[in-house]
């Protein structure tokens, strides 16, 4: 029942994050972009014209709101982490690792949340460096470091999405956005986490259920031998 829960914390948060998300950028007088604006954008206090990394005016009623959850996001992503302990999980260093990297990427989704990026730059860059730093190199390893009882499809998926999430990252540091823009190619490298805890949650649910049924569905037979 714990790792259940864990999961479920995990499909939560990434889907009310994208609920809220929806929320918030439709409140934009000016039409918000996933290809112009970033997501930090959406949680910044004032009504202002960013200059960097790309010129835009900014404007988000409910920013209180997408911080909110941010938090919320990044406490489940921590809790689910926490609850579903070594589940699908090998056990070494890792493991370990990948495990230690993806809650960290929670605690930078709570660190975003409390710092706006135009109130406080310094720590949400913090925030955001360890969401899609940390987290997508925690992604990178956890192809490598879950158990085999996950499939091997989602294994390797699971690398292939830190990889491109990786270098995502990369193109969006120094600039390069190859036609998706500054927000567009950002979601590129943060987004992958997100889609992975989803998958992986949804799998452990349907995998703890099937394994509980086929538990339930041998007693008899047990007590039946006795």
């Amino acid at each position: 029942m714990r790792v259940r829960i864990g999961y479920c914390a995990w499909i939560s948060g990434v889907v009310q994050f994208f609920v809220v998300h929806a929320i918030v950028e439709s409140a934009w007088a000016r039409p918000y972009s996933w290809s112009r604006n970033n997501i930090s954008d959406l949680g910044n206090a004032r009504c202002a014209l960013q200059s960097e990394p790309t010129p835009r005016y900014v404007c988000s009623p409910d920013h209180d709101l997408m911080n909110v959850s941010f938090g919320v996001l990044g406490t489940l992503l921590v809790v689910g982490a926490v609850l579903v302990g070594g589940a699908p999980w090998r056990k070494g260093t890792v493991a370990t690792a990948a495990r230690s990297l993806l809650a960290g990427a929670g605690v930078g989704f709570v660190w975003a949340g409390l710092a706006p990026a135009d109130v406080n730059e310094d720590q949400h860059v913090l925030g955001a460096l360890l969401i899609m730093g940390a987290g997508n190199v925690g992604l990178l390893l956890a192809g490598f470091g879950l158990t085999d009882r996950v499939p091997g499809p989602l294994r390797r998926l699971t690398s292939l999405l830190g990889i491109v999430a990786i270098t995502a990252l990369g193109l969006f540091l120094s600039r390069h956005y190859l036609g998706l823009g500054m927000g567009g190619m950002e979601r590129v490298a943060a987004f992958p986490l997100l889609v992975w805890t989803v998958l992986v949650g949804v799998h452990g649910l349907i995998h703890g259920r099937n394994a509980l049924q086929e538990a339930v569905s041998a007693e008899p037979v047990d007590a039946v031998r006795r």
